[in-house]
Formats: C-alpha cells, structure tokens, sequence
C-alpha cells in the first residue's frame, strides 16, 4: 500500500476519478495541497482572481460536460467567496465539488485567523457536505462527494480540509474506494411500471397535449429520447429557461421557451392543455405565475428524479419519480408501435389552434435607422456562429434576449443561472466552457452591469489563451431593472443608470485582449464578422443598444399563463 501526505492524497484521488481541471485560488490553508500539484501533471490548476469566478468556471464547465465541476479554495474569506457560485449550483442542479481549507483541527472553533464554519455557511445550498477528520479518509469522502454529486438530482458538494490532516510531513496508507456505496442514498432511476402505464394512457387519450421539458432533461443525457417520444406522438414542445436545448429549438414541434418571458405560443398551448408531461422540470414561479390559475384543463403528468420537487408548488395527477432518461425509455417502450396518420389526425384541431398563435409572431420586433435593437444584435450572433456556438449568459435583458432570439439545437449549448439569477455569472461560465472545449466558439452574452461583477477574470483569459468572444448589450443601465421602473414605479430610475460607464475596449486593451465599440446598426455586422474570423483571442465587443428596449413577451403579475403583455401597449 503506498504512502503519502493528506495534500498528494487529495490530488491523487482527483487523477484516480478523472478530474482533469481545477478551478482555484491559493491561501495559507491550502498551500500543502498547492504543493502536491505543482509535483505532477495529471490535473491542471487554473488560477483564477476571484474565488467566485473559480465556482462559475467550475460551473460552465460542468454545464457544457455533463461531468462534476472541481474547486480549491483556502479557507475564511476563500471559502466564502465560494458561496455565490455554490448556491447559483444548487439552484439549476449543477454537479460541482468544492474542497475548501480550513484551519487546523485543534483550532476549529476558537475563531482562529482566517477560520469560517464552511460546512454551516454552505449547508442551505449544498447537496451534502463533509468535514474530514483524518487523512486516511481523504480518498473516501472525495469520491462520496463526486459520486453524490453527479448522481440523482445533481448538486454541489462541499469538502472542509483541516489544514493538519493534509500536512505534508506526515504519510499516511492510501486507498482509493473502487466503489462507492451509501446505505442512506439510493437515487431512484426507473420509474414505477403503474405510473408508467398510467402516463402513457393519459398522453395516448389526450387531445391538446404539450411537452413540457426541463433541465433535469439534460442532466440525464436524454435528449435524443425526449425528440423520438415528441416525434412518435406528435407533441407540441415547450422548454424551461434551464431546458433549452434539451428538444431542437429549430425542430418544426418546437414551442420555443415558456414562463415570464416565454412565447405566446407557449404560454397559449400550456393554459389550455389537457394533458401536460412535465420531463425534469420543477414548475417554478418563473413559469407557474399564478398557481391558483395554472392550467386549469390539464392532467398533469410530472417526472422527476427527485421526488421532494413533485407536487411541490402545483399538485400533480399523475407522478413518476425517475430519471427523465429511464422513463422516457420505459413510456416509448409501453406506448410501442402506433399509427402515426391516426395520432396526427387526432391532433390536428389542436395544431391548427397552435398555428394561429404562432402566426401572431411574437417576437417580431421594429428595426431602428439609428440605433441598434438588443435582438437583432442576438440574431447576428446566431447568424455568425451559425448556431453552434456555446453561448453562455449573464442575469437581465440580455439574458432573456438571447433564450428567445438563438434557437439552440444541440444540449449542454446554453449556460445560464436561472434559479438564482446570478449577475457575474456569465464570463468566468464561459471560460469553463472554453477549459472544457477548447476547439469550439464560446461567446458571452452579458450586459454593462453584470459583465463588471467578475470582470477581472479578463486577466485569467489572458494567462490561459482563452479566445472567448463577448458580445456586451451596452445600455448604460441596469436594463432588467430599469424596465421594471417603467412598468411597475411610472420610470421613477432609482438607482439603476451607470453613469460612470469605463471605455470597455480600452479596458479590454489593457487586459490584452481585442476590443471593438459598435455604435450604429450599419456597423453591427462586419464587426461581428471580425469579432468571429478572430479564433486566437479574446474579443470585447461594447455594443451601444437602444435603452429603451424592453424584453417582451412577457406574463401579467398575478394572471394566469396566457396573461401577458406583448408589446408596451399590446396585452392578450
């Protein structure tokens, strides 16, 4: 059996599990486990300049991979840097283990330098958490946390490291857990052959049925079987924020997404549903709007692989609790063979009825001589990644800009906090997304708000050649915000215009990158043509947009679904 310090035994038991990248940030209480990385190869540390960059890194990366994001902070002040980003993971589902040091056993408690309870700060927005007490139980509570977190409904998992227990002058026997068993967690995969049977019966007699597909979709790898089971039936597809991608957004069934700011046809075809099937989506308050007038026609049949989110905000008629991609494959296995002229037939009324809602365009807009629309500045982007880029997205207009505007045909595409809503998300995402990808086009679609939280990462795109392209919606305020004030405090702008805006391309000069100002629509395109031919560095483009923009479609306080304002004066 070999030998070796608590720190090589962190390290070695990220190689043994195949971590290839982590994202972190020395300090005192992590510097012996800084040591046994500088000794080997294997796994490679990114230095970021901000310990909450180093989780949304972590983050994308995870988002874009399907695999478990991995971050080393020191403790104190490190650790809690980490939080932001810990519950932004927790919100959306994202597999993320943090290893966070702490202060020597012997001292825990005693509100000693640099000490925090990591483990009770980080206990409302973690999937579990461990606080390791020896070194010969390193290995094991490691791959706990990679196996917890990446398994079930995924979530982030936090490790405190006791600066003692990782000291490098002591060796202690390593052994890697081949397998990880837990007594007390066993994520329930297949879904009940009864409720199986009973799903199928209601989607197969339905006749205004819709598909209503989450994140939980894309977590379980099953896209591909959500499309065959849409196609089979013939189903109408609607997706979450968190679901885009999940069911072609360019596929002919597609609804495009729902909710607050989802399409009339979305909205429409949800309210007067008789059948829902809900795949890995938790009916959150982005979508629900009023609860008490939710779908009032529908039978609702609900699939989650965690049963505390079925039921939990709309009572449901029908509940699998499953994998979205086990159960999928059990209802198209019990549905079989079936006449798909009739199934057609059978729904025609109700696609003729989805049509005259489609043909209302809702997301037609007016082009301005003088100033750049925020949603043709989308649609360009789109159109010079040729939709294959990986676009990942701060919090705000630009956010909902680009989930209505880039129609995203592929899963693990669109890298945005949803749940919490977490302005500086969208560039240190993207870099993990490049980390993970590097071959591919990975753009940031932010704002002159968000993109100045974790704007200093800009340093790390340099240190590590990360060639992303940011595309920033420049309306010299907090847009999202700002369209609230007009809406709901008759524009009464209280604090939300930047009026000490820097000049971001001198600013992105400075870091050593490329920055491009575009000031006129007649400017937009051959700047994002050049923004794009450049496939070695980081381009900043400042895009000056109409201020006055507001994001629509977008659902009436308090209504039901269907309620929505379309336009600033235009309501359904």
């Amino acid at each position: 059996m070999e030998m070796m310090s608590g720190a090589a035994m962190v390290v070695r038991t990220l190689k043994d599990l195949g971590v290839k990248h982590v994202f972190g940030y020395p300090g005192g209480a992590v510097l012996d486990i800084y040591d046994a990385l500088y000794a080997q190869e294997d796994v490679e540390h990114i230095l970021v300049r901000h310990e909450q960059g180093a989780a949304h890194m972590a983050d994308g990366y995870a988002r874009s991979t399907g695999t478990t994001g991995t971050v080393l902070v020191t403790s104190g002040p490190g650790a809690t840097n980490t939080l932001t980003g810990i519950a932004t993971a927790y919100m959306d589902s994202i597999p993320m283990v943090v290893l966070s040091g702490q202060v020597p056993s012997m001292h825990i408690g005693e509100d000693a330098f640099q000490e925090t309870d990591m483990v009770g700060c980080s206990r409302p927005v973690v999937k579990h958490s461990f606080l390791v007490k020896r070194a010969v139980d390193i290995p094991e509570a490691i791959a706990k946390a990679y196996y917890i977190a990446n398994t079930g409904r995924p979530g982030p998992v936090v490790v405190d490291l006791p600066k003692d227990i990782v000291n490098v002058l002591e060796e202690h026997p390593y052994q890697f857990p081949e397998d990880v068993t837990m007594r007390s967690y066993n994520p329930t995969l297949k879904g009940h052959s009864k409720q199986i049977k009973k799903a199928a019966k209601v989607l197969l007699e339905a006749k205004r049925p819709i598909l209503y597909v989450g994140g939980g979709a894309i977590a379980a790898e099953a896209s591909d079987l959500v499309t065959e089971l849409a196609e089979k039936l013939n189903l109408p597809v609607t997706s979450t924020l968190m679901g885009l991608g999940a069911f072609s957004g360019v596929h002919a069934q597609s609804l495009g997404m729902l909710g607050m700011h989802g399409t009339l046809e979305s909205n429409k075809a949800m309210h007067n549903a008789d059948c829902i099937l809900a795949l890995g989506a938790r009916f959150d308050d982005r979508v629900t709007n009023n609860v008490e007038k939710f779908c009032p026609h529908a039978t609702i049949i609900h699939v989650d692989i965690d049963p505390a989110s079925i039921s939990k905000t709309i009572a449901v008629h029908v509940p699998v609790v499953g994998s979205v991609e086990q159960v999928t494959k059990q209802l198209l296995d019990h549905i079989g063979k079936i006449d798909s002229e009739k199934q057609k037939a059978k729904l025609l009324d109700w696609w003729d009825q989805i049509k005259q809602w489609r043909g209302r365009d809702c997301l037609n807009y007016k082009k301005a001589d003088n100033v750049i629309k925020p949603q043709e500045v989308i649609q360009s982007v789109y159109k010079h990644t040729k939709g294959d880029a990986y676009v990942s997205s701060d919090v705000g207009q630009h956010q909902m800009f680009a989930a209505l505007y880039y129609p995203f045909a592929k899963p693990r595409r669109w890298i945005n906090s949803g749940g919490l809503g977490t302005m500086g998300f969208g560039l240190p995402a993207a870099m993990g997304v490049q980390m993970a990808h590097p071959e591919a086009t990975s753009v940031v679609i932010t704002g002159d708000g968000s993109i100045q939280m974790n704007i200093q990462e800009l340093s790390t795109c340099l240190q590590y050649k990360l060639p992303i392209k940011i595309i920033s919606l420049n309306n010299r305020a907090l847009g999202m915000v700002r369209q609230w004030q007009d809406m709901n405090y008759k524009s009464r702008y209280s604090s939300s215009y930047m009026d000490s805006m820097p000049d971001f391309v001198k600013l992105a000069e400075a870091y050593g990158h490329i920055g491009i100002r575009v000031d006129h629509p007649d400017e937009l395109d051959a700047a994002m043509e050049r923004c794009f031919a450049e496939k070695e560095r980081l381009v900043f483009m400042d895009i000056q947009i109409d201020q006055n923009e507001h994001v629509y479609p977008m659902q009436i306080k308090f209504g039901a679904m269907d309620d929505m304002r379309l336009s600033k004066t235009e309501r359904t």
